[in-house]
């Protein structure tokens, strides 16, 4: 069964290659059904989750209006706290684009991991978004972890990890990424919780 769904997921995410333009940040297709970032077992709150997506399309409004082509942006958001990465050409415009994001409402936490260079290649980016493919598979096939608690972005290899999780979590979910072939560095972007905290999240919501 575990086989069978990794096998799933490498499937959907060579169709998004084909079909997506190529965009980091496209939905996972998976059996037939598309898959966004609000799940069921995501570990914020729905109103969270709704607001996480609202900020990763104003920051990247606000980014795109004003740099353009200038830069190639990935925005990724987690309560709150919102991640750039991509490519800018120069190290003013990665200052700037971070104030573009810290000015946007809600915003509690700038993450700039923005890379001073040209932007990637056509070729560069589908290499990284069969690696996020990959990296979702590997957690589907490694028991203790939830796939659908952590978010992944990857950047010219560089896998970007996000999500509540305990340290135990983490460190599982950082080794796993690090075998995955083509991944040149992990970068953690993790809320950390207590295991008490992750048993409470875990119990079943009973219903009235």
């Amino acid at each position: 069964m575990i086989r069978n769904l990794q096998q799933l997921v490498l499937t959907g995410t060579l169709v998004i290659v084909g079909v997506s333009g190529l965009s980091a940040c496209a939905p996972l297709l998976v059996g037939g059904a598309v898959v966004t970032g609000v799940m069921a077992t995501d570990r914020r709150t729905t109103g969270s989750q709704v607001e996480d997506e609202g900020l990763e399309i104003k920051v990247g409004m606000a980014i795109r209006q004003e740099l353009g082509n200038s830069v190639h942006l990935n925005v990724t958001s987690f309560n709150k706290r919102v991640l750039l990465s991509g490519e800018v050409r120069t190290q003013a415009l990665k200052e700037r684009a971070e104030k573009l994001a810290q000015s946007q409402e809600n915003v509690v936490d700038i993450i700039n991991d923005l890379a001073v260079t040209l932007p990637s290649s056509l070729s560069q980016r589908s290499k990284d978004i069969i690696i996020t493919g990959q990296v979702k598979a590997a957690f589907l096939d490694a028991k203790d972890l939830q796939v659908n608690t952590i978010k992944v972005l990857t950047e010219r290899g560089i896998v970007y990890l996000m999500g509540r999780v305990t340290a135990r979590e983490a460190k599982r979910a950082t080794d796993v990424a690090r075998g995955i072939n083509g991944v040149s560095k992990v970068v953690r972007v993790f809320e950390e919780i207590s295991e008490a905290e992750l048993q409470r999240l875990s119990r079943p919501t009973m219903s009235k």
